[in-house]
């Protein structure tokens, strides 16, 4: 019985072929941020426990959360959520066939980096001046 030939399969080309753009960088970013949204689901988790525990645990949680540290988190935190939605957002419209001519998808991009951003340091804004 003769074997068969078996074609050679195609490797996948290394990270050093591709160059860096605008939506490479953004769809990493989309899936570290999706990534890091479960630590911030975690330090809710945290505030609610303390918050069920009763007023000496919830003290401590509102104390860090209100140190520098915790607000830069909160701040960081913020910003992943902004940023993961207008990913989102800009995948819905890829769904709907819509902006996938060339400077489109980098303009969008560029709109989630710049939205996440602007969005971050509104609600910072706001929620400092009405508290």
């Amino acid at each position: 019985m003769a074997e068969a030939k078996v074609a050679p399969r195609p490797l996948s080309p290394h990270l050093q072929i591709y160059r860096w753009s605008w939506t490479m960088a953004m769809s990493v970013a989309h899936r570290i941020t999706g990534s890091a949204l479960y630590v911030g689901i975690a330090l809710f988790a945290i505030w609610l426990v303390a918050l069920a525990s009763g007023p000496a645990a919830f003290d401590a949680v509102q104390w860090f959360f209100g140190s520098p540290l915790g607000y830069l988190i909160l701040f960081g935190y913020t910003w992943v959520l902004m940023h993961h939605m207008l990913g989102g957002v800009r995948h819905l419209v890829w769904d709907f066939g819509y902006g996938m001519e060339a400077v489109q998808r980098i303009n969008m991009a560029r709109f989630t980096l710049i939205g996440s951003i602007v969005l971050t340091v509104a609600i910072w804004v706001i929620a400092f001046l009405l508290f």
